[in-house]
């Protein structure tokens, strides 16, 4: 196992970062790329080998890790995932120490470390909840595509039978891994990693804590420290490229002739120039207001603005900007810089020289349409640290007084600690100027009116992938500008990428293929795992509420006697329940309704009779009724007429070690066949006897 590098190590002590290929850990060569700490500018690491074997790695990928994934249900799959988040947790303080050579301070490090675990803990979750405990996820309701219902059709989805290669960038090491990774693996489809080579020795010892764990089945995960060589000459059509970085390597990539030619699904994150508006009804000593100058100053100096949701541009009220602008100063002013590891360090070091070098190119391109207003790249403190040596740079705060004539300001982004102020006349304008970033990752509003969020939320939309409203009701829950959370789609058009990550089980689906499968509703049931109406029933001599979760047959039908509807019945079920509606008291009434022919029965004496019919009392292994789904009610039932009961096991999902939840299709006829009433039942049920 490697050591974690510190900062006090001998000079000589450079670290050799490896790729993990084929089940081999496998050390860099004579050709690999020499790695600085961000802190003092000392070579600390080295990464790349020329020799690696990418075609062994992506048939080590193929023929190894994804049959090992497609063996596992996708419950089985999230288990593994919480197991992994678990483990990483345990060992996340070794993350900790080797990440304060990329300049990150403890507080980036809940970012990017702690984030990136959460993360794993969302799919896990969501796969369990979401997702069947089956191989085949069924996307979208069953359609008829037949008069009589033989004939049906259904979306499945099931995993791409190639390999994930996933392009990190250098911001994230840990999370940038991990928010790809978790859907990735959930789907059923093996990873090969390749982090930014500037901060890859904190994802190799990220994959090395996830390999120790002895969790992830032979094949799932390999890794790529350095170049990926021909790697995505070799890709076929069931293989995946995530790419997080910027638009100009995104394009590269993705129109290589092999890339378009194979129709080789291309997954882009890029860099955007994100926006945040000031709400006009956000004036200064409003909540809002102190809520918009602290949402900007943290996104200018955590990860020292280094993240793709970073906000770039401040739109502001033109009445507001000198205000802004005073805030903001005031509170940059309390930014303490220098060693990431001090616990007064707000804000760190960027993560190499050259990319010092670039935010300082970039800053100045800015500079040309907008005057610096705060921080001073020439002169500014730094404590602990070498302001020559290492990565550092000021907060960097810009007014463009014209950004209608600007350029710059709206397409060249400085990642680092850089952003723009801007006036805005009306909120029409406001929207207009945040759409000039071409498509964006992220656009807030702070404001506390709704009729300003709705109009924002039309006009701005399709600009941006995620739309963060914040007001003095949310703020104290609220995740902030930056978060991208692992329920919600990361991603958006244009410039972004057009692309998107993440989004629950929406980010499954990008390692799937969708297909439209067609047959009877048996094939449909035995492909999907979920009984289809009129599928064959099963049948057994006992009640099925006597027979264990795993006893328990999809498909298996219970019929239960009839039972007559009587006026006394309805009546006295009116007068219990307070539901005095018309239709079930006045007959004259209820025939000039068009919907019945004269007086009814309640839906919900229907339900409770038909309970009362396929109920069985005994203790068993049925637990609780947790509730009802789709209920329609079809035609109405009139005092004199009957109703039975069919109930048929549609579906089951393990819950716990102990119980599983029971889909039961439950459908109520009448006295001539007709359907009356239908719904699906869920109940827990125990794995064993009671």
């Amino acid at each position: 196992m490697n050591e974690v590098l510190r900062e006090n190590d001998s000079a000589s002590a450079v670290r050799d970062v490896r790729s993990f290929a084929a089940g081999q850990w496998i050390g860099a060569d004579d050709t690999a790329r020499a790695i600085h700490s961000a802190v003092t500018g000392r070579l600390i690491a080295r990464a790349g080998c020329a020799a690696l074997d990418v075609e062994a790695m992506l048939d080590h990928a193929r023929k190894v890790g994804g049959p090992n994934l497609r063996a596992m249900t996708f419950h089985q799959r999230a288990k593994m995932l919480k197991a992994l988040a678990l483990h990483l947790g345990q060992h996340k303080d070794r993350l900790y120490e080797i990440s304060f050579a990329t300049g990150a301070t403890q507080k980036d490090h809940l970012i990017d470390i702690d984030g990136g675990i959460g993360t794993m803990f969302v799919f896990a979750s969501k796969g369990r909840r979401e997702m069947p405990d089956a191989h085949v996820y069924l996307d979208g309701d069953v359609e008829q595509l037949s008069r009589n219902g033989t004939f049906l059709g259904q979306h499945i989805c099931t995993p791409l039978q190639g390999v994930a290669v996933h392009i990190n960038a250098f911001n994230f090491p840990v999370w940038g891994m991990l928010e790809k990774l978790a859907p990735t693996l959930l789907a059923g489809v093996p990873a090969i990693v390749k982090p930014a080579t500037a901060s890859c020795y904190v994802t190799e010892l990220a994959v090395e804590i996830l390999l120790e764990s002895g969790l992830l089945p032979a094949g799932a995960l390999q890794l790529v420290s350095g170049g990926l060589g021909d790697m995505l000459d070799r890709l076929t059509s069931q293989d995946v490229v995530s790419f997080t970085g910027s638009a100009e390597t995104a394009l590269k990539l993705r129109s290589a002739p092999h890339i378009l030619g194979n129709s080789i699904r291309f997954i882009a994150e890029q860099d955007s120039l994100n926006a945040s508006i000031l709400g006009p009804d956000a004036a200064p000593g409003t909540p809002e207001f102190d809520l918009f100058i602290k949402e900007v100053t943290r996104e200018m100096t955590a990860k020292a603005g280094q993240k793709c949701t970073a906000i770039r541009r401040i739109l502001a009220p033109d009445a507001h900007v000198a205000d802004v602008i005073e805030a903001l100063q005031a509170k940059l002013s309390k930014t303490t810089i220098g060693d990431p590891k001090d616990a007064a360090t707000r804000m760190g070091a960027l993560v190499s020289g050259s990319q010092k070098a670039d935010v300082l190119e970039k800053a100045a391109m800015i500079g040309a349409e907008a005057d610096r207003v705060f921080g001073d790249p020439e002169n500014f403190d730094v404590h602990g640290a070498s302001a020559e040596d290492g990565a550092f740079l000021p907060p960097m705060l810009f007014h463009c007084a014209n950004p209608d004539a600007a350029t710059n300001v709206h397409e060249v982004e400085a990642f680092g600690p850089v952003s723009t102020v801007m006036p805005y006349g009306d909120l029409d304008h406001a929207i207009a100027l945040a759409n000039r970033g071409q498509g964006s990752l992220v656009a807030s509003v702070i404001t506390h009116d709704p009729d300003v969020a709705r109009q924002v939320a039309m006009g701005a939309g399709a600009f941006h992938g995620r739309l963060y409203f914040n007001d003095r009701d949310s703020m104290g829950e609220s995740t902030g500008h930056g978060s991208p959370l692992p329920h919600m789609v990361h991603g958006g058009p244009g410039r972004a990428g057009g692309g998107e990550e993440m989004g629950g089980v929406r980010g499954v689906m990008h390692y799937m293929q969708r297909t439209a499968i067609q047959g009877s509703p048996d094939i449909l049931t035995a492909i999907g795992g979920k009984w289809v109406p009129d599928a064959t029933e099963i049948t057994h001599d006992d009640h099925p509420f006597t027979r264990t979760f795993h006893d328990l047959e999809i498909g298996e039908t219970f019929r239960t006697r009839p039972r007559q509807i009587t006026s006394d019945d309805v009546a006295h079920f009116a007068e219990f329940t307070g539901d005095t509606f018309y239709a079930h008291m006045d007959d004259a009434a209820a025939r000039r309704n068009p919907f019945f022919p004269g007086r009814v029965a309640h839906g919900y004496l229907l339900l409770s009779f038909a309970a009362g019919l396929f109920v069985q009392p005994d203790e068993g292994p049925v637990l609780a009724n947790t509730g009802l789904d789709n209920l329609r009610f079809m035609k109405p039932v009139e005092p004199g007429d009957s109703i039975k009961v069919r109930l048929t096991v549609k579906h089951k999902t393990p819950r716990n070690d102990e119980y599983g939840e029971v889909r039961w299709h439950v459908t109520l006829t009448n006295q001539d066949e007709d359907l009356v009433a239908e719904y699906d039942l869920l109940t827990m049920s125990a794995y064993a006897a009671r």
